[in-house]
């Protein structure tokens, strides 16, 4: 699928993180990519992450997968949805949405959120701290969109949900199939589906907070600072008062804690692998059996394809003379050898060998150290 009539420069320029845009039916030929069926049973699944909402009255409730098979056959014919997370993960169909949306970062981009609502059924009024694009893929749903929120916005008192305590709509929406709305950061809104089988698909863009980028970051500091690094102040004068902190103490003490916390070349490092771990660092992503360099130039010369693995994630910084290559939370120092191919993989699902870089010793191991760690797949593995 082809976003066919969008204009990203000016997406850009007027709309980005600035104010909402509906967008009818932009795509060149829109195709739902997943059943409803398909989306029930990856709910089932242990290693997916998926809700159930449901709404009875002026009560909400929300369970967590995974769901038996047979949960979906109790449910009403209402005002209930079914979220599952990180669905680009598990079904290429969808992943290939994310292709569309390549103007923006890849480091930025978190996953594709597919909800299903049976009539009625949505999640409530709410805000969310991330950009996003809803792209309505069957069914139809009208989104409310209200005003900006932020931290003081009363909510309700919910466990479970973060719901708008007060909700006043100020403009509407009723997206078919193709249509796709974006919303920024903290634009309050409400989605209810029209009628039966009401599939979106919320394309989600990662924004880190202040506090948790300080906090990632110092504890990345910490973990490589000695006790034996502490204040000296040799030949100081004597002071009249000895209750003053000097001038000259504070400055070095501001030195000591602020040193490693601006240098930019730790930073860059640490932050390209902050930035590239999966989300579910849990799951075990190595093959059941590792490769060597030469073995995987032979099934490359043989037309094998590699592709890089749905729930990895790759980026990279120029740096100095050479480029940080940064894939599922590891850093590869690649020199001008292998500078070029390293780039080219971060913009590329199915990467592209010419025969140099197959002969390419150096190209070889790093390929194999991907492959090895679960970042890259060959086409035909299991």
């Amino acid at each position: 699928m082809q976003l066919n009539n969008f204009d990203k420069n000016i997406f850009l320029r007027d709309y980005w993180q600035q104010k909402p845009l509906l967008i009818k039916n932009p795509w060149h030929e829109w195709s739902n990519p997943l059943a409803p069926d398909e989306l029930a049973g990856l709910a089932c699944e242990e290693d997916v992450e998926a809700r159930l909402v449901m709404q009875q009255r002026e009560q909400w409730k929300l369970e967590h997968g995974p769901f038996a098979e047979t949960r979906f056959a109790k449910l009403s014919k209402k005002n209930w949805t079914l979220l599952v997370q990180a669905v680009d993960h598990h079904v290429p169909e969808v992943a290939v949405l994310l292709d569309q949306f390549r103007f923006i970062p890849n480091w930025r981009i978190d996953d594709v959120m597919v909800s299903y609502a049976a009539d009625q059924g949505g999640v409530g009024p709410h805000f969310d701290q991330y950009d996003v694009f809803l792209i309505q893929g069957l069914g139809r749903r009208r989104w409310q969109v209200g005003a900006l929120c932020d931290h003081t916005t009363p909510l309700l008192p919910h466990d479970d949900l973060r719901l708008l305590a007060e909700f006043e709509s100020k403009t509407e929406y009723l997206l078919e199939p193709g249509d796709m709305l974006y919303l920024p950061p903290r634009y309050a809104h409400n989605g209810i589906a029209v009628g039966d089988d009401c599939i979106t698909y919320s394309i989600g863009f990662r924004a880190p907070a202040q506090n948790e980028l300080i906090a990632h970051w110092c504890d990345h500091i910490l973990a490589d600072l000695s006790d034996d690094d502490r204040y000296s102040d040799a030949r100081i004068s004597p002071q009249q008062n000895p209750g003053e902190i000097a001038p000259a103490a504070l400055t070095e003490l501001q030195r000591m804690a602020t040193e490693k916390l601006l240098d930019y070349d730790i930073f860059q490092r640490w932050f390209g692998q902050f930035s590239t771990t999966r989300k579910y660092v849990d799951h075990d992503l190595q093959p059941a059996k590792k490769i060597k360099p030469a073995q995987l130039r032979a099934r490359l010369a043989q037309g094998e394809i590699l592709l890089r693995n749905m729930a990895s994630r790759f980026a990279f910084i120029r740096s100095h003379h050479e480029v940080l290559l940064f894939v599922d939370g590891e850093m590869f120092a690649c020199p001008q050898t292998t500078a070029a191919f390293a780039e080219r993989i971060c913009a590329q699902q199915r990467i592209a060998l010419m025969a140099d870089m197959v002969e390419s010793p150096e190209i070889m191991e790093l390929l194999a150290t991907l492959y090895n760690q679960g970042s890259l797949v060959l086409e035909h593995d299991d």
